[in-house]
């Protein structure tokens, strides 16, 4: 929050350049170490609203310093002396000018907005609220005080109230720019992403050159998974200004959702020239470089990830899958352990490193390793699908049969776990409950007898399986 423009009177509305504002500060410095402040009061009251306009800090508050000593009861310059001293981050010194300002005016509505700064930055936000909801009795149709109410709770992260009062702005003042963008982005951190839409697209309708309100816009789609609208508008953004490197990146990462590689690469790399020093970035590229199956580039962005942050998880696991597609099997253990090592769930890493294991004929590591997975999420059906597989293959027919019902648990439905409960009961010869896990395979998906008659040729003369696989055609 700044101060209001309603300082600034008509006489200053017109451009002014440099040299002619420190012509403007020399000359009411001259008025000053002449005496002459009084007569000439008007002036070096326009030359202060000038600095506070173009930022001359320290030269305003001279200017205003002296014309207090001339003029002490002036309500006007207290506030002035205080805005500039708030803009210096000297804010305890402000919020005591502006009570002083209010002892002297208390119904000046613009000096209640600005006392709310100095007090929110003093951590003060009840009396900043307390401020700003003081103002409003004065003026309840002011857009600018609904406004700073608004970003006190935006600051907060107390989205609900701030879109209450962004909300009353607009309505006061529907071209309330700042607002709308403001609204856009509480509804989006509401995951009110269609509210978000339409206060970015306000936001927009009136100023369309407005790079960030494209990005932002084009952040929502993303999160909407609206991909092509996501691509619009980074590609707006980008229009408006090519050095913005998020927007490269999001760019990238909307075309890599609809299969367009080479121009996700394309933005990646452009992304990557403006900010060398971003692992996401490279980490995104070497994504992009597995899509197409360029395990040796992709290898390479993640190696350069890994050389930007020595503890990136992500960027470990990917590698550890790339080295394990060219065959780089040790190379790829290494990576799968050092990603263990890195985070507090390393599910993923101990079910990569179980089914490398698993690969390699590691049978009893293989085990170890889904069950590490499984001690992190006992729904991983992933693990304990193959740790059911891999107990079949070492002849464990028990813990195999455990482990295939906990994948039923995990999800009743699942056809390939009851028939491999079916062919563990076989080789337990527990005739009555194989046939009855087949019931159940055939019934949910009865292509799988295909598969039975091949795994068990010997079928074909036997009247009761060949029953029941007449009884379950498709």
């Amino acid at each position: 929050m700044s101060f209001s423009e309603d300082y600034l009177n008509e006489n200053l509305d017109r451009y002014f350049d440099e040299k002619e504002i420190k012509s403007r500060i020399k000359t009411s410095n001259e008025h000053i170490n002449n005496g002459q402040i009084l007569a000439n009061i008007d002036f070096i009251e326009d030359t202060i609203q000038l600095c506070l306009e173009y930022d001359y800090l320290e030269d305003g508050l001279t200017l205003t310093d002296a014309a207090i000593s001339i003029t002490p009861f002036n309500s006007e310059l207290w506030q002035f002396k205080g805005i500039f001293l708030n803009n210096s981050f000297q804010f305890e010194e402000a919020y005591n000018c502006f009570r002083k300002s209010l002892s002297l005016n208390p119904n000046d509505v613009e000096t209640f907005i600005n006392i709310s700064i100095a007090e929110d930055n003093l951590g003060m936000f009840d009396e900043a609220i307390e401020s700003l909801k003081k103002a409003l009795s004065f003026e309840p149709n002011n857009s600018e005080i609904y406004f700073n109410l608004g970003i006190l709770f935006e600051k907060r992260e107390r989205f609900s109230e701030a879109i209450y009062y962004f909300k009353q702005a607009v309505d006061i003042e529907p071209e309330y720019l700042e607002a709308w963008y403001e609204l856009g982005y509480c509804y989006e951190n509401s995951n009110l992403l269609e509210d978000a839409l339409n206060a970015y697209e306000e936001f927009l309708n009136n100023d369309p050159n407005n790079f960030t309100g494209w990005y932002n816009k084009g952040i929502v789609h993303l999160r909407m998974e609206q991909w092509e609208k996501a691509i619009n508008s980074f590609e707006l953004a980008i229009a408006l200004k090519d050095d913005f490197s998020s927007s490269w990146f999001n760019c990238g990462y909307s075309y890599s959702k609809v299969g367009r590689f080479s121009e996700a690469l394309s933005s990646y790399k452009k992304a990557y020239d403006l900010d060398p020093y971003d692992e996401t970035i490279l980490f995104n590229m070497g994504q992009t470089y597995e899509e197409l199956e360029n395990y040796q580039q992709a290898i390479k962005c993640y190696t350069e990830a890994i050389q930007l942050d020595g503890e990136y998880y992500e960027a470990f696991l990917a590698r550890g899958y790339c080295y394990d597609s060219i065959g780089k099997f040790q190379l790829a253990l290494k990576d799968f352990n050092k990603a263990i090592s890195l985070t507090s769930n390393p599910e993923d890493a101990w079910f990569a490193k179980a089914d490398l294991e698993y690969s390699l004929g590691q049978l009893n590591d293989s085990v170890t390793s889904f069950k590490k997975a499984i001690e992190f999420n006992k729904d991983n059906f992933g693990a304990w699908y193959k740790l059911a597989e891999t107990y079949f293959e070492m002849g464990t027919w028990l813990e195999s049969l455990k482990a295939f019902d906990e994948c039923i648990r995990i999800k009743p439905n699942h056809a390939n776990s009851y028939y491999g409960k079916a062919k563990i009961n076989f080789l337990l010869s527990q005739t009555q409950e194989a046939i009855e896990c087949l019931k159940k395979t055939f019934e949910l998906d009865p292509n799988i007898k295909n598969e039975f008659t091949r795994d068990y040729p010997e079928v074909k003369t036997s009247k009761l399986f060949t029953k029941l696989l007449d009884d379950n055609k498709p």
